[in-house]
């Protein structure tokens, strides 16, 4: 598995190469009050089969818990993660 380093802010984590490509991303905006959405994982190609894309799901399920939100998915990744993690169930 690729070592990335991870940003991680309110509604996003990002990773990016050190030319300042994007590498990984996944997005949780608040839609409505305590309630953060996976829109969106995007994990570049040639990181595609290590595991990135659910590292970034469990990392944006931590930051969503631990701002004592609830989370939802439309992003099908998520969805299909957190049904497969038994998390709170994502909305389709």
């Amino acid at each position: 598995m690729a070592d990335l380093e991870f940003i991680r802010e309110k509604n996003a984590i990002t990773s990016y190469a050190h030319d300042g490509k994007l590498l990984a991303e996944i997005t949780f905006p608040e839609t409505s009050p305590g309630e953060y959405t996976i829109d969106h994982t995007f994990v570049d190609s040639s990181l595609r089969g290590q595991g990135i894309a659910s590292q970034l799901v469990s990392l944006a399920v931590d930051a969503i818990q631990m701002q004592g939100g609830t989370v939802l998915a439309t992003c099908p990744y998520a969805v299909k993660w957190l049904s497969e993690h038994k998390t709170k169930e994502p909305n389709q």
